[in-house]
């Protein structure tokens, strides 16, 4: 098909796309679309195949032309759009769809004109982003975040055993019981009573908050009670109000900490002769993710400081797409739909409010990538065959195994995925070699972690 096409920048990342085809081709395109038709139309009065060209267009005429329209259109955007010269910025985002703009006049005896407008990648013009003095908070492993590793793998490693029949429950013990809270008519509705609710006592996992009134009580003893719920009660039925409630200790068991010794050090992995063998993996694992840590938090430093020189007009098509991508992570987490998650939090208090965060969460993160992919095409980086297998002995370093595994999970397709992170890490390197960092505020190593995202 023959036409000539104009592209006009508009100012919120969008193109104004204007196509002209001559009236030539848009006579030669509806003449062979009324011979298709005529040679399988079925009219009355007329065998298959015989129906006259005049007789489609005096009974079908606007109908007709309707679909010429839309078909000149449509391939004349799919002709436009598969030029493999078109610039990049000139393209569609995938998950735009071009917008025909007004109505489009179908006139055989003139030529066709149309428009439409489409989101684009937007233009990035970075600003300075050498030479600049960039503060971040850090954190140190200490051995107080190492002991506290070594708890949670004793708390992983301990054994449940039953107590004596005899024994008094106490806090720490792992208690079964049966309980019901009475409304003031004496009765215990099907919502207020459960039956073999195991928790541990003191560990918070009681919404009721009975845990004191269940200490000292014996296997096998039933206790009624009265008592006064909190306000913010998570049971509308009962919050702020004084209610009967009954309690029946069904099994009672405690948890055996393993000793912190040798022992158990083996038995977390047998490559661990010693308690030292295991303090010092733990070390060095917590270092590893500590180093990640930091690496993340002074690219997002450096790139919040580049951002407020380099301007980005993000179309909305991009922020859509980025703020849905979130709620099906969100929903894949939850093994929910995508649909269900945002109906769950888009409704009561303070769904405004979120999708308003979201949004401002996702337009940064757009901001900073691309920011790091508009520096990765200057760069023009060559990645090399070699670069690849480095790569894969890295990743099965990190992961103790072998490479020729790490082969195996890789596809043509995965490579190219390849290729692209160790780009992104040469211009992140790059981009701390020509800035200068300071450590300035020292932070807790859990807050550390958990923040700065």
């Amino acid at each position: 098909m023959a036409f000539n096409k104009e592209i006009k920048r508009l100012d919120k990342s969008n193109i104004n796309l204007t196509i002209t085809i001559p009236k030539e081709d848009v006579r030669s395109q509806y003449q062979d679309m009324l011979k298709d038709y005529s040679k399988n139309i079925q009219i009355p009065g007329f065998r298959k195949g015989k129906v006259p060209q005049e007789v489609l267009e005096r009974k079908y005429a606007d109908a007709l032309k309707q679909e010429a329209l839309g078909r000149i259109i449509e391939d004349a955007i799919k002709e436009v759009f598969k030029d493999e010269n078109l610039p990049r910025n000139e393209k569609p985002l995938p998950y735009c769809t071009p917008e025909i703009q007004g109505e489009p006049k179908f006139d055989l005896e003139q030529d066709f004109q149309f428009s439409v407008i489409y989101d684009v990648l937007p233009e990035v013009k970075i600003g300075s982003w050498k030479g600049l003095k960039i503060e971040y908070p850090y954190a140190e492993v200490t051995d107080e975040d190492v002991n506290r590793e070594l708890d949670a793998i004793r708390e992983r490693n301990a054994v449940v055993m039953d107590r004596d029949d005899n024994a008094e429950a106490k806090m720490g013990d792992v208690v079964t019981v049966d309980y019901k809270i009475f409304n003031e008519k004496g009765e215990s509705p099907q919502d207020l009573q459960r039956k073999d609710f195991v928790f541990t006592l003191g560990s918070n996992a009681n919404v009721y908050q009975f845990d004191d009134d269940i200490v000292g009580m014996k296997k096998g003893e039933t206790k009624e009670i009265e008592k006064k719920f909190a306000d913010d009660s998570a049971d509308h039925l009962i919050a702020g109000k004084t209610r009967k409630m009954q309690i029946t200790l069904t099994a009672l068991k405690e948890k055996k900490i393993p000793d912190l010794d040798d022992d158990l050090a083996q038995d977390v992995d047998e490559k661990f002769k010693t308690l030292d063998d295991l303090k010092n993996d733990i070390k060095k694992k917590m270092e590893k993710n500590l180093e990640r840590k930091l690496r993340e938090v002074k690219t997002n430093e450096l790139l919040k400081k580049i951002m407020e020189n380099t301007p980005v007009i993000i179309p909305e098509s991009m922020i859509k797409a980025e703020v849905e991508g979130r709620w099906r992570r969100l929903a894949q987490y939850y093994n929910t739909s995508a649909q269900t998650m945002m109906q769950m939090m888009t409704t009561g208090e303070g769904h405004e409010e979120r999708e308003k965060e979201w949004r401002e969460t996702a337009e940064k993160a757009l901001h900073s990538r691309l920011i790091v992919e508009t520096l990765i095409e200057e760069q023009n980086f060559d990645i090399k065959n070699e670069d690849i297998e480095k790569e894969i002995e890295f990743i099965a370093s990190e992961n103790n195994i072998e490479a020729d595994e790490v082969r195996k999970h890789y596809d043509e397709q995965e490579f190219m995925y390849l290729k692209e992170e160790i780009k992104e890490r040469r211009i992140i390197d790059m981009m701390f070699a020509e800035n200068t960092f300071k450590s300035e505020k020292k932070e807790n190593y859990l807050d550390f972690m958990a923040d700065n995202g």
